[in-house]
């Protein structure tokens, strides 16, 4: 993933509510974040299975991070 995608992913995560992500199963999670990113106009849907693996390999620090506030 490009750097200007890494920080829109993060950005996503440190703007959005801890319990809102930690009420989601990992899957919608996935969906979540997924969606707010096609959202954006400047993303590349190309970019989606490079995008959700990522996803599926930082599901463990989403959760770590989710739980800490």
């Amino acid at each position: 993933m490009d750097i200007r995608l890494l920080r829109q992913f993060w950005s996503i995560l440190a703007a959005s509510p801890n319990q809102r992500l930690a009420s989601l199963d990992d899957s919608s999670v996935s969906k979540w974040i997924v969606d707010i990113l096609k959202a954006d106009p400047t993303f590349d849907p190309r970019n989606l299975p490079t995008v959700n693996q990522y996803i599926q390999t930082r599901i463990p620090l989403i959760r770590d991070l989710s739980q800490q506030a």
